[in-house]
């Protein structure tokens, strides 16, 4: 039996048992037929990515598929969330036949964007009650930071390379900020987006384990069916285990995933009436964020866990016994079998792989040479200096591990603020709405909170990672939430949300 179809087995049954186990509580959420024919579509998109032994037919078969599954979909932001994880993003070069060397390229991805997202944002640019893009602060801040990194392509590549890049920023960040900032508003779409990121990342958990347990990356073998080249599928290995991936290419990547998905679980997590399958599903996403063995995202979620509990009642009492639990855990861990090796991969305290820590390091120091010689709009040839030259690795690469780093260097500081300041203008925007709130249980200011705590578990995770795969449009579309929630309160009136809502956060 091939390789891929062994592998297909085992992530049929996986999946399987996923979405068989989070069905009852996904309809204490959303409508059960909405559960069901986005579950269904997962598994068509998998069986045809792996029958399909070509990903030109991968992408006319798919393409077909969403676009009929859109007619039907009430919420394009859930739809998407949900299927974004089906197969690794690979990339593919559309042909130009002929007039340029080759269109674009083609990931899933782009495919998911481009079936199900574009056709929302023409509709809800078509709706009366949208709000023009360009109004909010937070539009301008993205647009100026789009705009500033189409022109500065123009210094380091043709005017059709600039155009396809331009074309890759409307697909890859402007339409999943769009549609998920215009097309979630109210509470009960935030719960269906944000449970189909939470079930899909359940899948990837799961998954992990059993890579993790295995030693075996499932879906290499599909991309080698595929006919599809791709850097990221190598094995990696930290104290002598196996650091999942699954379809996200990168271990800090999937762990970056998981830790979004933990922040969404805090708020979808109080619908469910079955207190059991609440603790199973936290379990779940403990196990996927430690398989990928990444400390980056193991910092994110603590983070993004502390501020969650800051925000809440008594969070002092909370916090403090939170500490308690981490300091008692280091010596019992200590008298636990494999306990050391636990011990050794943590950030801080273990000594594996110590040697990323100190890389880390150096790439800020000599990051900050060189972003001094070209501060204001950064240098496309960055690499090329004697500081970078010094940093290149074992595989003969310089890995950038910092999204913050990498914007300093690639478009300056200019860029580099513009970014910062989106993500500054969506934090302090939920941070303010927060405050119209009198009723610390009102499930309107829970959604804010979970919102804020996740946005900042990302913020500090990408201080660890390049925006490398899925990570972009993550946070991307996490802060079109972000918008979604602010402008969803504004809309309601303080004089609304601060009475008791009709949304309970209690298990019913």
């Amino acid at each position: 039996m091939p390789e891929h179809i062994r592998a297909l087995v085992v992530i049929l049954f996986v999946a399987g048992v996923v979405f068989f186990l989070a069905r009852n509580p996904a309809t204490d959420l959303i409508p059960e037929g909405d559960f069901k024919r986005r579950r269904n579509l997962w598994f068509a998109l998998t069986l045809v990515a792996f029958f399909a032994h070509s990903y030109w037919i991968y992408t006319a078969v798919a393409a077909v598929i969403l676009l009929t599954a859109r007619r039907r979909e009430r919420n394009p932001m859930a739809l998407f969330f949900m299927l974004l994880f089906v197969i690794p993003p690979a990339s593919v070069e559309v042909p130009g036949f002929g007039v340029v060397n080759y269109l674009i390229e083609l990931n899933h991805q782009r495919i998911l964007a481009l079936c199900v997202l574009l056709p929302a944002a023409l509709v809800l640019s078509k709706q009366g009650d949208t709000l023009r893009f360009g109004r909010l602060l937070a539009d301008k801040l993205l647009a100026a930071s789009l705009l500033l990194m189409a022109l500065l392509y123009l210094r380091e590549t043709t005017v059709t390379d600039t155009l396809r890049q331009g074309v890759y920023l409307y697909i890859d960040v402007f339409l999943p900020y769009y549609v998920a900032s215009r097309g979630v508003r109210d509470i009960s779409e935030f719960k269906d987006v944000m449970l189909a990121f939470v079930i899909a990342a359940f899948v990837l958990s799961l998954l992990a384990v059993a890579e993790y347990v295995r030693h075996w990356l499932l879906y290499n073998a599909l991309l080698d069916a595929l006919g599809v080249q791709w850097s990221m599928k190598g094995y990696l290995s930290r104290g002598g285990a196996l650091r999942a991936s699954v379809t996200t290419g990168q271990a800090i990547a999937l762990g970056y995933v998981i830790t979004v998905a933990i922040g969404l679980f805090l708020f979808v997590q109080g619908f469910v009436r079955n207190r059991m399958q609440r603790y199973l599903g936290a379990l779940l996403l403990a196990a996927g964020l430690f398989a990928p063995l990444s400390r980056g995202p193991w910092v994110g979620a603590v983070v993004l866990i502390v501020v969650y509990i800051a925000m809440g009642r008594r969070a002092l009492s909370r916090l403090a016994l939170l500490g308690l639990a981490g300091l008692l855990s280091i010596p019992l861990l200590s008298i636990m079998p494999g306990g050391e090796k636990v011990l050794d991969l943590l950030p801080f305290i273990g000594n594996v792989d110590h040697e990323n820590i100190t890389y880390r390091e150096r790439l800020l120091d000599n990051s900050w040479i060189v972003i001094q010689r070209y501060p204001l709009f950064g240098s496309f040839d960055f690499r090329n200096t004697p500081e970078m030259q010094s940093m290149i690795q074992g595989e003969g690469i310089i890995d950038i591990v910092n999204t913050y780093i990498n914007l300093a260097l690639r478009i300056g500081l200019v860029g580099l603020a513009l970014f910062v300041g989106f993500f500054a203008c969506v934090v302090l925007g939920i941070r303010k709405t927060l405050r119209t709130f009198t009723d610390r249980d009102d499930p309107y200011r829970e959604l804010g909170r979970v919102l804020l705590a996740t946005l900042l578990g990302i913020l500090v995770t990408i201080f660890t990672v390049s925006s490398i795969t899925v990570i972009p449009v993550i946070y991307w579309s996490v802060g079109g939430l972000g918008i979604a929630y602010i402008q969803m309160v504004r809309r309601l009136g303080q004089a609304d949300v601060t009475q008791p809502a009709n949304v309970s956060l209690q298990p019913r």
